[in-house]
């Protein structure tokens, strides 16, 4: 993958607004399915045009899709980037709807997200009580189809001079590279957070990605 290339494209959405009016659903994910086949910014914007234009919900289904090929491209980059160190191994199934990979033979999912007001407590709270993040993680995001208790990796972005733009740091390709590299280097099993869920063990972790 040519990340220098991904990350010029993916800084282009950084102009418009970032909103989604709306929680994703299935139905929205049906509408803009052409996101994962489009990387170029300027083909995804005439795409839009040209498949929305004379609907009802065009202002709902752009934001929708500029939103979803942002997380996507930003995404497939990281799961890549993973995949390219030499103790992780990726999934032979690329539509595995829970493991991305596996590190040291422990498959994982791993999920980008900016660390959430809902929360309600502060970044240094949250990186002494972690766990407390990934469970509150697990419970509240990825819904419908994409809501499972499976391993997972949350990479959380936090821009401390602007809390609303935490989102723009999914555009940061290069600077992620090298978080991702250096938590898989001191990678250890020990420090996973493990609790119970319907009768399995879910193990979990906490990438911060911090500016």
């Amino acid at each position: 993958m040519d990340y220098k290339a991904l990350e010029e494209e993916l800084k282009k959405r950084l102009k418009f607004q970032y909103s989604w009016g709306r929680k994703q659903v299935d139905v929205f994910d049906k509408q803009t399915s052409f996101i994962y086949k489009v990387a170029s910014f300027e083909l995804l914007l005439s795409t839009i045009e040209i498949k929305f234009k004379n609907n009802a919900q065009y202002n709902d289904l752009k934001n929708y899709a500029l939103n979803r090929w942002f997380n996507f491209w930003s995404a497939k980059a990281i799961e890549t980037i993973f995949c390219e160190h030499t103790t992780v191994k990726s999934h032979p199934d690329s539509y595995n709807k829970f493991t991305d990979f596996f590190i040291n033979e422990i498959p994982f999912d791993h999920k980008t997200t900016v660390f959430p007001k809902g929360f309600k407590k502060s970044v240094p709270y949250a990186i002494e009580h972690k766990h407390e993040l990934i469970e509150w993680l697990y419970k509240n995001q990825s819904q419908q189809q994409r809501k499972h208790f499976k391993n997972r990796l949350f990479i959380v972005l936090v821009n401390f001079e602007n809390e609303n733009e935490h989102w723009k740091l999914k555009a940061e390709i290069s600077w992620l590279k090298n978080i991702v590299s250096t938590y898989l280097s001191k990678f250890e099993p020990s420090e996973l957070h493990s609790f119970y869920f319907e009768n399995e063990i879910v193990k979990a972790d906490i990438i911060w990605a911090i500016k």
